[in-house]
């Protein structure tokens, strides 16, 4: 909102409380849906979400699969999301 209010400060125009306060909620809103671990698995963000219950069994397969395999040269940079 601090964005907004500056841009219409240097518009010279104003807006209502209930304006600023309906912003705020859709930004919200907004943040909330897109926290939920179903919208990133939803969009293949990551590799999906692991029953708590199954979390040792999951780690001990993950690691039995890597534990012979041959580490590759890195070629790349540091991924950030």
């Amino acid at each position: 909102t601090q964005v907004r209010s500056e841009s219409y400060a240097a518009q010279k125009k104003s807006w209502s409380d209930a304006e600023r306060e309906k912003y705020r909620s859709e930004i919200e809103a907004s943040y909330n849906q897109q926290a939920s671990p179903y919208y990133s698995s939803a969009r293949l963000w990551d590799d999906g979400i692991i029953d708590p219950a199954e979390t040792r069994t999951t780690l001990a397969l993950s690691l039995a699969a890597t534990q012979n395999a041959a580490i590759q040269p890195v070629k790349y940079g540091v991924f950030r999301m």
